[in-house]
C-alpha cells in the first residue's frame, strides 16, 4: 500500500501496475524462502507452465427459464428483480464515479450519452451470462486507467485486447496474491474521494448525511447498490423531515420505495 501511494505521490506513470508487479515478485521470494502458513485465496508460486489454453466448456451452458422451473415463478421474479436492481445501480454508481474522475460530466453532474453507456453495459452483462461467467459489468477499477490518462474508447479496446491475451496467461495472472493487488483499490478509492467529496455541500445536512451514509454503507455491505439505496432513502426521509419534500423528484420517491422493498425482502421471507 505504501509503495503504491508513494509512486502516486511521485506521479510515476503506471504507479498502480508497477506496485502490483513489484509486490508480486516480493511475495514470490518470501514464499520461496519462508514458511508462510496461508496466503489466503492465492499462494504466490511460479507456475510450471505460464501459458495455458482457456477453457470455454461453460459457454452456452445456460437455461433462460430453468431457474423459474426450480424455484417457482414468484421467487424467480424476485431473483430477477434483485439482480436487476443490483446490476443497474452498481453500474450507474461506477459509471458516474469513473466519468467524474475522467472529467466527462457536465455542469449538472450528468454524463452526456449515458443511455449508450448503459446499453453497452447491458449487452455485456447478457453476453457474460451466456458464457456462464460472473457479471461482465463495468467496475470501479477502471478509475485506475483514468488516473493514467484514459479518456476514450480506444483505452477500452486496448484493455479488452489485453484481457483476451490474458486468457492464455491464466496461470501467470492467477499467481498474483491479493496482498499485492488490493492496495490498488485503496489508491483508486483515494483518487475518487479526492476528486468528488469536496463538491458535496456539507453545510446542508439533507445532502451531507445521505452522502456520508452512502460512502459508509458501500464498504460495510460490500455493495455499491446498498450504499446508493441507503442514500436515496435517507435523502427522501430527511427532505420530508425538513419540510422540503416537494424539492425531491417523484422518480426518486419511487426508486426509494423500490429500495425499501428490496431491504425488507429478507424480513418478509422473500429471499
Amino acid at each position: 500500500m505504501l509503495l503504491t501511494l508513494a509512486l502516486i505521490v511521485r506521479k510515476v506513470p503506471g504507479a498502480i501496475l508497477i506496485s502490483i508487479v513489484v509486490m508480486t515478485v516480493v511475495a514470490l521470494v518470501v514464499n520461496a524462502v519462508a514458511d508462510i502458513p496461508s496466503w489466503g485465496l492465492t499462494t504466490p508460486e511460479w507456475p510450471g507452465n505460464p501459458v495455458a489454453s482457456p477453457d470455454f466448456g461453460l459457454v452456452g451452458q445456460v437455461s433462460l427459464f430453468g431457474g423459474f422451473e426450480k424455484v417457482g415463478l414468484l421467487t424467480g421474479i424476485l431473483f430477477v428483480f434483485t439482480v436487476l436492481l443490483s446490476c443497474f445501480f452498481d453500474a450507474m454508481g461506477t459509471i458516474l464515479g469513473v466519468s467524474d474522475e475522467a472529467k466527462l460530466l457536465d455542469e449538472k453532474g450528468n454524463l452526456p450519452g449515458v443511455n449508450k453507456v448503459l446499453l453497452i453495459d447491458g449487452i455485456a452483462v447478457a453476453a457474460g451470462g451466456a458464457t456462464s461467467s460472473s457479471a461482465t459489468t463495468c467496475f470501479v477499477e477502471s478509475t485506475a486507467g483514468v488516473g493514467e490518462g484514459a479518456r476514450t474508447g480506444l483505452a477500452n479496446v486496448v484493455t479488452g485486447g489485453l484481457f483476451a491475451v490474458g486468457l492464455f496467461l491464466t496461470p501467470l495472472v492467477t499467481m498474483v496474491p491479493s496482498q499485492a493487488a488490493t492496495p490498488a483499490l485503496l489508491a483508486v478509492g483515494f483518487l475518487i474521494l479526492s476528486g468528488s467529496v469536496k463538491d458535496i455541500d456539507w453545510a446542508d445536512y439533507t445532502i451531507a448525511i445521505p452522502a456520508f451514509l452512502t460512502m459508509l454503507m458501500m464498504p460495510f455491505t460490500y455493495s455499491i447498490t446498498n450504499g446508493i439505496g441507503i442514500g436515496f432513502v435517507s435523502f427522501c426521509v430527511l427532505r420530508l423531515a425538513a419540510g422540503r419534500g416537494r424539492e425531491v423528484p417523484a422518480a426518486m420517491y419511487a426508486v426509494s420505495a423500490v429500495f425499501a422493498f428490496y431491504y425488507l425482502m429478507p424480513a418478509l421471507n422473500l429471499t
